[in-house]
């Protein structure tokens, strides 16, 4: 759709699934499966979104998806599907790998930075070789450094390969004209939501902090993340802001609606869809 003078486009690097109680925490599955109903092996059906953002300066991608660097097994225990993948869907809006200007990460988990790099023969490179890659550099520092509860989240060779092409932020700042990162802590301490704006127009890329539609409640937090409580005050800050100033809001895992507004009932927020602004 068009924001402003920009266009943005959502695009799909297929699904996955993950547990259902992880990606509710404390809800109970009588709720929660309402939203999201699980497959067989507790797994609810999750989108990869990507953002391509066209500005007519730069091609922006914020997130690259899961990739495609799973072994059999690791695919079938996340139950990757890739009926749709990010690089196909470049190609249909007329863009190859070249043309990506600028990548924006809002973390390292491997769903979120999948096709950072790829494969070329024996060797591991970066996916877009022309673009550069900005990333809060104490998020590149724990995603090196991991600790026990969320080793497995981080896997080097998605993200490592590309250091060279990495430009490190720290905190909020503009990443070009039209396009800033904030932090919004709780999935982890260093994830970094994308604001876009252009001719008064504005979306946000929320990242994990609401990963689908059904996570809009205030309680509704994933196992996941590793400062609950900084989370749900992340979304008491942000999400009231973005219902009263009709900014767009971009989800990165829900699998049926990529995008829509928030808006106020009855003293509670609803999600409200939208085709265009």
């Amino acid at each position: 759709m068009k924001l402003g003078a920009f266009e943005i486009h959502a695009l799909s690097d297929g699904t996955f699934g993950l547990d259902g109680g992880q990606m509710f925490g404390v809800v109970p599955k009588v709720l929660w499966e309402k939203k999201l109903p699980p497959d067989d092996r507790n797994r609810v059906r999750m989108g990869l979104t990507c953002l391509l953002v066209r500005t007519g300066q730069y091609n922006v991608l914020i997130e690259t998806g899961i990739g495609d660097k799973f072994d059999a097994k690791h695919a079938e225990i996340y139950n990757v599907n890739h009926s749709s993948n990010l690089l196909d869907d470049l190609s249909r809006h007329g863009l190859g790998v070249d043309n990506v200007d600028i990548v924006i990460n809002t973390h390292l988990h491997f769903d979120h930075c999948g096709w950072n790099t790829r494969r070329q023969g024996t060797e591991i490179v970066p996916t877009f070789p022309n673009a550069r890659y900005f990333m809060q550099r104490a998020e590149w520092e724990h995603a090196l450094h991991p600790n026990e509860r969320d080793r497995a989240s981080y896997l080097e060779e998605w993200f490592a390969p590309a250091e060279p092409q990495t430009v490190f932020v720290e905190g909020a700042c503009q990443i070009a004209p039209g396009i800033r990162v904030e932090i919004a802590p709780g999935h982890i301490r260093d994830m970094q939501c994308v604001w876009i704006e252009s001719e008064s127009k504005r979306a946000c890329f929320i990242s994990d902090l609401v990963p689908t539609r059904a996570h809009l409640p205030f309680p509704w937090i994933m196992a996941f993340d590793l400062y609950p409580m900084d989370t749900l005050e992340s979304k008491k800050r942000l999400l009231p802001r973005l219902a009263e100033e009709d900014v767009l809001i971009v989800f990165p895992h829900d699998a049926d609606v990529p995008w829509g507004k928030l808006v106020e009932v009855e003293g509670k927020l609803a999600f409200q869809p939208v085709a265009e602004i």
